[in-house]
């Protein structure tokens, strides 16, 4: 997909009503077939980070709507008029979502989606190998969002432009995937909202037993537990030229060790009933006789069935260098030491028939760390807009997670014994994760929203950021535009790495609270970092404040008829090498003649 518009009607955060930013240009077109982050700048509190909340949200409560799945009262399913509800005391168990109303309460967004081959029978044959297909999604206060295919009828027979349940669901993104380097609760958010419906999903597929293959909802978000599981994924399953860019930049050789530890003991009530709300805790249920499931049920082949018919966990199991099942606690251990000649690489590949399985197998058992979560908590997760997730969210202790990993050594260049993956610092995880999620999920047509992903880089990283990426993601030219990256960030060395047209630079009046996003106007690629300081950044000074108030004296003190050649040589002795001092030097040397 590639984004072409976001009109914001109505307040968000720090964007006020009108705001509009035109991402991909009509004149600009012909570019995007290219690889093409949008870098999104500007200085603290200019609004850049509220666009990827915005679009965030706008795809959740998109997802929310058309979801074949969705929890338990999750909905208002209360069709009676409010004296009524009132006399039903109904307010209290009112649905946690309303399609009428979304954080982002009316906007219009706009953008091109690629399709493979024919939509219906109504094409021409000259639409049998893709076409683009242009889609707006606007909403006004108080009413639902509309689904339009703009040029529909250019591709098909057919003059509903108003997308249909069944029809949306073909023309939203693959995936739309969260990264931030800080705690950006409000991008964060919806992710977690989606990562709820995802374990109630699996919970009911338990009581429906009717299996389970994979989470519907499309957000996905890199939070720390997961961050080690993309990890794992690239590592056993991509090609090692792919992954090399990104390990020698961060001087990691290979994994050397890992262990899965997963509880089965967790018990899930079969029914629910009324003297389940509030909700039993797992460890309540068998104490007060209430018929369980086993939470992993659903991962683990049944006796009954063929050997052929293996799932998540017998898949884990088949892969592992040696385990061990503790049958007084029924917790599983699963150990893999990475041999030299590759053979666990490739029991990975054999046992997930792709990259992406791996993934969803980890995203399902880690996603079931939330057993705990009690059902008033997610309704006020559901109904909160600014809810501060990490606060809310209880982490639970190590023993009492359903999945986790440990013992994760790797080995490193320049070290003598091997260290634990969480010994890696701030950066080398932010460089291993933000490129290894668009590494992960490169093939599909996704939107990536990545805020700040170097605010930990040294500058060499922060200059080999992009490059890394576009070589990571190195495709066939058919399947560049598949992706949507945008980047928030406040480095020069990445604005340097992107061309003009996908520079959006924001500015804030803090006087009118007025929020503006334009290009830069000069070209960007290649630009210094000097030039792009200045210019992006408005910051005309080169060195720190406190050494450049040296100068200030400096300056005074030569205007005040000091001699020349001893302030020349107080700042060669005191001060580095900078334009500044060259600048001083030359007006110093003019006052001298």
């Amino acid at each position: 997909m590639k984004l072409l518009r976001l009109k914001l009607n109505s307040d968000f955060r720090s964007l006020q009503a009108g705001f509009e930013i035109h991402f991909l240009r009509d004149f600009d077109k012909a570019k995007m077939w290219n690889f093409m982050p949008y870098c999104l700048v500007g200085r603290n509190g200019s609004g850049k980070s509220n666009i990827l909340e915005a679009l965030a949200a706008i795809f959740y409560h998109i997802e929310c709507i058309y979801l074949n799945y969705k929890p338990e009262g999750f909905e208002d399913d209360f069709h009676i008029d409010g004296s009524e509800r009132e006399a039903l005391h109904i307010e209290d168990i009112k649905g946690a979502f309303d399609p009428k109303k979304c954080s982002v309460d009316a906007f219009e967004l706009e953008y091109v989606y690629f399709k493979q081959g024919s939509f219906s029978r109504a094409f021409s044959s000259a639409f049998d190998s893709g076409y683009e297909a242009r889609i707006l999604i606007s909403k006004n206060v108080g009413e639902s969002p509309k689904v339009i295919w703009l040029n529909r009828d250019e591709i098909e027979k057919s003059k509903n432009f108003e997308l249909t349940r069944i029809e949306v669901k073909q023309f939203l993104p693959d995936y739309v995937i969260g990264y931030s380097s800080g705690e950006n609760e409000i991008l964060s958010l919806p992710f977690f909202k989606m990562r709820f419906i995802h374990y109630d999903e699996y919970e009911d597929s338990l009581r429906n037993e009717t299996g389970y293959a994979q989470p519907e909802g499309r957000l996905v978000y890199l939070d720390a537990q997961h961050s080690q599981a993309v990890f794992l994924t690239n590592y056993l399953m991509q090609e090692e030229s792919i992954l090399d860019p990104i390990y020698k930049a961060i001087g990691v050789k290979r994994i050397k060790q890992f262990r899965i530890i997963i509880r089965q003991g967790v018990p899930v009530a079969k029914f629910r009933t009324e003297e389940m709300s509030p909700a039993l805790r797992p460890d309540e249920l068998e104490i007060n006789n209430v018929d369980v499931f086993e939470l992993t049920y659903n991962l683990q082949r049944r006796p009954e069935s063929e050997k052929k018919d293996l799932k998540a966990i017998d898949k884990l199991k088949n892969c592992a260098t040696s385990q061990f099942f503790d049958s007084e606690n029924k917790i599983l251990y699963l150990d893999y030491f990475v041999d030299k000649a590759g053979e666990l690489k490739k029991a990975f590949q054999q046992n997930f028939e792709d990259t992406f399985e791996l993934f969803r197998t980890f995203q399902i058992l880690l996603t079931l760390n939330l057993h705990e979560v009690d059902v008033k908590l997610k309704q006020d997760l559901y109904k909160s807009g600014s809810l501060y997730v990490n606060e809310t969210v209880p982490v639970l202790a190590s023993d009492k997670r359903l999945m986790r990993f440990k013992d994760f050594l790797i080995e490193k260049e320049n070290t003598k014994v091997d260290i634990l993956s969480k010994s890696l610092s701030d950066g080398e995880y932010q460089y291993l994760h933000a490129i290894g999620i668009c590494l992960l999920f490169k093939n599909t047509n996704s939107l990536f929203l990545l805020d700040e992903p170097e605010t930990h880089f040294n500058p060499d990283w922060r200059a080999k950021f992009v490059s890394t990426l576009r070589d990571s993601l190195k495709d066939p030219v058919e399947n560049e535009h598949l992706r949507e990256i945008l980047i928030t960030s406040h480095s020069p060395f990445i604005i340097s790495d992107c061309h003009e047209e996908n520079v959006l630079v924001f500015k804030k009046d803090f006087e009118t609270g007025k929020v503006s996003a334009e290009r830069p106007g000069f070209n960007t690629f290649g630009a210094s970092v000097n030039q792009i300081t200045l210019k992006v950044f408005e910051k005309h000074e080169t060195i720190g404040n406190y050494s450049n108030s040296v100068y200030t004296t400096l300056y005074e003190r030569l205007e005040a008829g000091e001699n020349p050649d001893e302030l020349i040589e107080k700042a060669d002795s005191e001060l580095g090498d900078s334009v500044e001092k060259i600048m001083f030097i030359n007006k110093a040397l003019e006052k001298k003649k």
